[in-house]
């Protein structure tokens, strides 16, 4: 799997936010919740700039319209995107605060009720 860092120059705030809301319910509720995960992480101040290249990272590759399996692929289309979210969770995991999980798990509200 390339590295999220590499996919970064395809991130914008306008761009993430367009695309959860064109494929927020298809892409599903785990993989919507850890992106905003990453999201929200990197807006927190208290988050290093290493961890928030790896976050950035990651959602610009979430964003990038040509991934390894298409997004419109039945079952499988966000497989590859939840992938590259989880590992960089994984390397960030201790920058991830309960807040920005609260902050997430409200906009899941919102949207999924």
């Amino acid at each position: 799997m390339e590295q999220p860092e590499n996919h970064a120059q395809h991130y914008s705030e306008s761009r993430f936010w367009n695309k959860l809301a064109r494929y927020a319910k298809k892409a599903g509720s785990e993989v919507v919740e850890k992106a905003l995960w990453l999201y929200y992480g990197a807006q927190d101040p208290k988050t290093p700039a290493w961890a928030k290249t790896v976050m950035i990272g990651a959602l610009g590759y979430f964003i990038f319209p040509l991934d390894a399996i298409p997004d419109f692929a039945p079952l499988v289309g966000y497989t590859d995107d939840l992938g590259m979210i989880v590992a960089a969770i994984g390397t960030v995991a201790m920058h991830i605060s309960d807040e920005t999980k609260t902050k997430a798990r409200e906009k899941m509200q919102q949207w999924f009720g």
